[in-house]
Protein backbone atom coordinates (compact mmCIF):
# COMPACT_ATOMS: atom_id res chain seq x y z
CA UNK A 1 0.00 0.00 0.00
CA UNK A 2 1.70 3.16 -1.16
CA UNK A 3 -0.01 6.78 0.03
CA UNK A 4 1.85 9.74 -1.37
CA UNK A 5 2.80 12.03 0.76
CA UNK A 6 4.75 15.83 0.83
CA UNK A 7 6.16 16.96 4.31
CA UNK A 8 4.20 19.10 6.38
CA UNK A 9 0.95 18.33 4.62
CA UNK A 10 -0.29 14.64 5.73
CA UNK A 11 -3.53 13.80 5.64
CA UNK A 12 -4.78 12.69 9.28
CA UNK A 13 -6.18 8.65 8.27
CA UNK A 14 -9.65 7.76 9.53
CA UNK A 15 -8.98 6.96 12.64
CA UNK A 16 -11.74 5.33 13.94
CA UNK A 17 -12.28 2.75 11.43
CA UNK A 18 -11.18 -0.95 12.93
CA UNK A 19 -8.96 -1.58 10.45
CA UNK A 20 -6.79 1.98 10.52
CA UNK A 21 -6.55 1.60 14.07
CA UNK A 22 -4.42 -2.10 13.80
CA UNK A 23 -2.81 -0.73 11.38
CA UNK A 24 -1.76 1.83 13.51
CA UNK A 25 -1.04 -0.51 16.20
CA UNK A 26 1.04 -2.64 14.16
CA UNK A 27 3.26 0.21 13.06
CA UNK A 28 3.72 1.28 16.70
CA UNK A 29 4.80 -2.47 17.43
CA UNK A 30 7.37 -1.95 14.66
CA UNK A 31 8.43 1.01 15.64
CA UNK A 32 9.00 -0.50 19.67
CA UNK A 33 11.46 -2.88 18.65
CA UNK A 34 13.51 -0.64 16.17
CA UNK A 35 14.09 2.23 18.17
CA UNK A 36 14.74 0.11 21.46
CA UNK A 37 18.51 -1.05 19.97
CA UNK A 38 19.29 1.65 17.22
CA UNK A 39 19.87 5.62 17.93
CA UNK A 40 17.06 7.56 17.07
CA UNK A 41 19.28 9.65 14.50
CA UNK A 42 20.80 6.44 12.70
CA UNK A 43 17.35 5.15 11.54
CA UNK A 44 15.88 7.13 8.00
CA UNK A 45 12.61 6.72 7.26
CA UNK A 46 14.24 4.87 4.64
CA UNK A 47 15.22 2.33 7.59
CA UNK A 48 12.07 2.13 8.84
CA UNK A 49 10.23 1.91 6.55
CA UNK A 50 12.23 -1.05 4.66
CA UNK A 51 12.50 -2.82 7.87
CA UNK A 52 9.07 -3.00 8.72
CA UNK A 53 8.41 -3.79 5.19
CA UNK A 54 5.74 -1.10 4.42
CA UNK A 55 6.03 1.94 2.18
CA UNK A 56 7.60 5.08 3.63
CA UNK A 57 4.27 7.04 3.01
CA UNK A 58 2.35 5.07 5.46
CA UNK A 59 4.36 5.67 7.76
CA UNK A 60 3.86 9.78 6.87
CA UNK A 61 0.47 8.97 6.80
CA UNK A 62 -0.37 7.93 10.27
CA UNK A 63 2.24 9.89 12.03
CA UNK A 64 3.50 12.76 9.81
CA UNK A 65 7.50 12.87 10.55
CA UNK A 66 9.91 10.67 11.96
CA UNK A 67 9.42 12.11 15.55
CA UNK A 68 5.90 12.49 15.17
CA UNK A 69 6.25 8.21 14.96
CA UNK A 70 8.69 8.11 17.79
CA UNK A 71 6.88 10.37 20.26
CA UNK A 72 3.47 8.44 19.49
CA UNK A 73 5.36 4.72 20.38
CA UNK A 74 6.58 6.00 23.49
CA UNK A 75 3.39 7.60 24.83
CA UNK A 76 1.90 4.32 23.65
CA UNK A 77 4.11 2.41 25.61
CA UNK A 78 3.52 5.05 28.67
CA UNK A 79 0.01 4.57 28.58
CA UNK A 80 0.29 0.77 28.62
CA UNK A 81 2.69 0.62 31.45
CA UNK A 82 0.46 3.03 33.51
CA UNK A 83 -2.67 1.38 32.74
CA UNK A 84 -1.03 -2.36 33.76
CA UNK A 85 0.33 -0.61 37.13
CA UNK A 86 -2.67 1.11 37.90
CA UNK A 87 -5.26 -1.34 37.68
CA UNK A 88 -7.06 -2.79 40.76
CA UNK A 89 -8.31 0.38 42.17
CA UNK A 90 -10.74 -1.65 43.40
CA UNK A 91 -8.83 -3.48 45.85
CA UNK A 92 -7.49 -2.63 49.83
CA UNK A 93 -4.54 -0.51 50.06
CA UNK A 94 -2.08 -3.08 50.66
CA UNK A 95 -3.38 -5.53 48.09
CA UNK A 96 -3.85 -2.34 45.80
CA UNK A 97 0.21 -2.07 46.31
CA UNK A 98 0.69 -5.33 45.69
CA UNK A 99 -1.53 -5.86 41.94
CA UNK A 100 0.41 -2.16 41.42
CA UNK A 101 4.27 -3.83 41.56
CA UNK A 102 2.69 -7.05 39.72
CA UNK A 103 1.57 -5.22 36.87
CA UNK A 104 4.61 -3.28 36.55
CA UNK A 105 6.61 -6.34 36.18
CA UNK A 106 4.29 -8.12 34.31
CA UNK A 107 4.49 -5.58 31.95
CA UNK A 108 8.20 -5.06 31.64
CA UNK A 109 8.22 -8.92 31.53
CA UNK A 110 6.36 -8.90 28.64
CA UNK A 111 7.62 -6.07 27.11
CA UNK A 112 10.88 -5.31 26.69
CA UNK A 113 11.74 -3.33 24.41
CA UNK A 114 8.85 -0.72 25.39
CA UNK A 115 10.44 -0.89 29.05
CA UNK A 116 13.32 -0.09 28.45
CA UNK A 117 12.46 2.89 25.89
CA UNK A 118 10.02 4.39 28.55
CA UNK A 119 12.47 4.27 31.70
CA UNK A 120 15.79 4.94 29.96
CA UNK A 121 14.63 7.88 28.11
CA UNK A 122 15.03 6.69 23.96
CA UNK A 123 18.43 5.42 23.21
CA UNK A 124 20.41 8.60 23.75
CA UNK A 125 19.33 12.14 25.25
CA UNK A 126 16.03 13.49 24.12
CA UNK A 127 13.64 16.30 26.63
CA UNK A 128 10.91 15.21 25.39
CA UNK A 129 11.22 11.42 26.13
CA UNK A 130 12.54 12.66 29.28
CA UNK A 131 9.97 14.30 30.17
CA UNK A 132 7.15 11.76 29.61
CA UNK A 133 9.43 9.44 31.30
CA UNK A 134 9.17 11.75 34.42
CA UNK A 135 5.52 11.48 34.04
CA UNK A 136 5.35 7.91 34.32
CA UNK A 137 7.38 8.17 37.36
CA UNK A 138 4.35 10.55 38.87
CA UNK A 139 2.14 8.80 37.83
CA UNK A 140 3.51 5.67 39.33
CA UNK A 141 4.05 7.80 42.97
CA UNK A 142 0.77 9.14 43.00
CA UNK A 143 -0.78 5.20 42.93
CA UNK A 144 1.65 4.10 45.13
CA UNK A 145 0.26 6.90 47.74
CA UNK A 146 -3.18 6.45 47.22
CA UNK A 147 -2.56 2.33 48.49
CA UNK A 148 -0.04 3.14 50.63
CA UNK A 149 -2.08 6.51 52.62
CA UNK A 150 -5.43 6.52 50.66
CA UNK A 151 -4.93 9.89 49.21
CA UNK A 152 -2.74 11.64 46.00
CA UNK A 153 -1.67 14.55 47.77
CA UNK A 154 1.30 14.12 49.72
CA UNK A 155 3.97 15.89 51.55
CA UNK A 156 7.28 16.30 49.61
CA UNK A 157 9.26 14.09 51.91
CA UNK A 158 7.09 11.56 51.56
CA UNK A 159 7.08 11.85 47.87
CA UNK A 160 10.83 12.20 47.55
CA UNK A 161 11.35 8.81 49.31
CA UNK A 162 8.33 7.41 47.15
CA UNK A 163 10.37 8.84 44.09
CA UNK A 164 13.67 7.41 45.53
CA UNK A 165 11.71 3.96 45.08
CA UNK A 166 10.30 4.07 41.95
CA UNK A 167 13.66 5.15 40.41
CA UNK A 168 15.48 2.14 42.40
CA UNK A 169 12.64 -0.30 40.85
CA UNK A 170 13.66 0.97 37.60
CA UNK A 171 16.93 -0.07 37.41
CA UNK A 172 16.24 -3.26 39.66
CA UNK A 173 13.83 -4.05 36.52
CA UNK A 174 16.08 -3.14 33.52
CA UNK A 175 18.45 -5.85 35.06
CA UNK A 176 16.30 -8.90 36.00
CA UNK A 177 14.47 -8.53 32.50
CA UNK A 178 18.54 -8.24 31.17
CA UNK A 179 19.27 -10.87 33.63
CA UNK A 180 15.99 -13.09 34.81
CA UNK A 181 17.35 -15.14 38.00
CA UNK A 182 14.31 -14.30 39.93
CA UNK A 183 10.93 -15.37 39.12
CA UNK A 184 8.12 -12.31 38.83
CA UNK A 185 6.66 -13.78 41.93
CA UNK A 186 10.18 -13.52 44.23
CA UNK A 187 10.95 -9.89 42.62
CA UNK A 188 7.61 -8.67 43.30
CA UNK A 189 7.95 -9.60 47.23
CA UNK A 190 11.38 -8.12 47.04
CA UNK A 191 10.30 -4.87 45.88
CA UNK A 192 7.48 -4.78 48.39
CA UNK A 193 9.68 -5.43 50.60
CA UNK A 194 11.44 -2.87 50.00
CA UNK A 195 8.88 -0.44 49.51
CA UNK A 196 8.17 -1.54 53.29
CA UNK A 197 11.16 -0.12 54.42
CA UNK A 198 10.51 3.24 52.20
CA UNK A 199 7.41 3.94 53.80
CA UNK A 200 8.77 3.38 57.56
CA UNK A 201 11.76 5.83 56.89
CA UNK A 202 9.49 8.05 55.67
CA UNK A 203 7.34 7.67 58.90
CA UNK A 204 10.04 8.23 61.12
CA UNK A 205 10.63 11.35 59.48
CA UNK A 206 7.15 12.62 59.33
CA UNK A 207 4.63 11.22 61.62
CA UNK A 208 1.87 12.60 59.24
CA UNK A 209 2.73 10.02 57.05
CA UNK A 210 2.28 6.81 58.98
CA UNK A 211 3.59 3.94 56.78
CA UNK A 212 0.13 1.29 56.76
CA UNK A 213 0.17 -1.61 59.00
CA UNK A 214 1.01 -4.41 56.41
CA UNK A 215 4.08 -2.35 55.46
CA UNK A 216 5.41 -2.76 58.98
CA UNK A 217 5.13 -6.67 58.64
CA UNK A 218 7.35 -7.01 55.64
CA UNK A 219 11.05 -7.05 57.17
Amino acid sequence: MTISHQRGAARPPVRGTDRSLARRAELLAIGRKLFADTPYDALSMDDIARQAHVAKGLIYYYFHSKRGYYLAIVQDSVADLVGFAASGRELPPGDRVHRTIDGYLRYAEHNHASYRTIVSGGVGFDAEVHAIRDGVREAIVTTIAEGAYGRQEIAPLARMGLLGWVCGVEGATLDWIDRPGLTRDDMRELLVRMLGGTLRAIEELDPAHPAPEPARRDV
